[in-house]
């Protein structure tokens, strides 16, 4: 499309690729037949309205639904019909909507259940977590349901570190949080960009996923409308009448 997205996407790995992919619920089709590529050590967006079938697209990679049809290649492999346990394994990881922490265990305690499929030392991992997340370092005997939202946020993208991710996944990282609060979150996620950790963003704040990301793309209904860079999205007539407020 744009002569800075051909550079990014053609000129990097293609860690993730993408195509034909089409996913569907009973008789409604959510997905249809969307293709995007991942390059290595880039953040890629995936911006839309609720229902746009964003959610469903990173469920299906990491293996929690099964596709109609089409595939997707991790590091040249295969995985569709993968099971989620083998995908997580491979290097991808979701950090779900909604958090999903262990309420009834400590911070820590849900810091170690990223690392269940891990048979080598994590402390260094966990050391490593808390130097991103200082604040999770003081709570770490707290139980994780008595933490604020963006505290549980914190907690669900440091498990998710846990298992080593070469593609970490976030779906809707900044729901429900204060704008000071989401901030802090998109700081996080590039310094975790910086230390060569692959991420695919899905987010409702497209301004700040856009001024985030290297490459996005619109989702609409399902279907894959618009490709840019994430400053060239941000200046596109289309996406600032539709997602930017202007």
């Amino acid at each position: 499309m744009i002569t800075v997205l051909s550079t990014l996407i053609w000129g990097w790995l293609k860690m993730l690729k993408v195509n034909d992919l089409r996913v569907s619920y009973g008789g409604i089709e959510a997905v249809k037949g969307i293709n995007f590529h991942v390059p290595e050590k880039s953040i890629v967006t995936l911006i839309g309205a609720n229902g746009a079938g964003k959610s469903t697209t990173l469920r299906t990679i990491v293996g929690l639904v099964k596709s109609k049809t089409g595939t997707a290649e991790f590091m040249g492999e295969g995985i569709i019909g993968k099971d989620a346990n083998y995908i997580v394994s491979k290097g991808i990881t979701l950090v779900p909507e909604g958090r999903r922490v262990f309420p009834d265990m400590t911070v820590l305690e849900n810091i170690k259940i990223g690392a269940y499929l891990r048979k080598d030392r994590i402390q260094d991992d966990i050391d490593w977590v808390y130097d991103l997340f200082p604040r999770l370092k003081e709570r770490s005997w707290q139980l994780a349901g008595t933490l604020s939202g963006g505290e549980q946020q914190m907690l669900a993208v440091a498990r998710a570190l846990m298992s080593k991710p070469k593609l970490l996944m976030m779906d809707e990282p900044s729901l429900g949080l204060a704008p000071l609060i989401v901030r802090g979150i998109f700081n996080i996620i590039k310094e975790i960009n910086k230390q060569g950790v692959t991420i695919l963003l899905i987010e409702q704040n497209a301004n700040m996923a856009l001024q985030t990301a290297d490459i996005g793309y619109v989702m609409e209904t399902g279907r894959i409308t618009l490709t840019g860079s994430g400053q060239e999205l941000l200046s596109n007539e289309a996406v600032k009448a539709a997602y930017l407020g202007s």
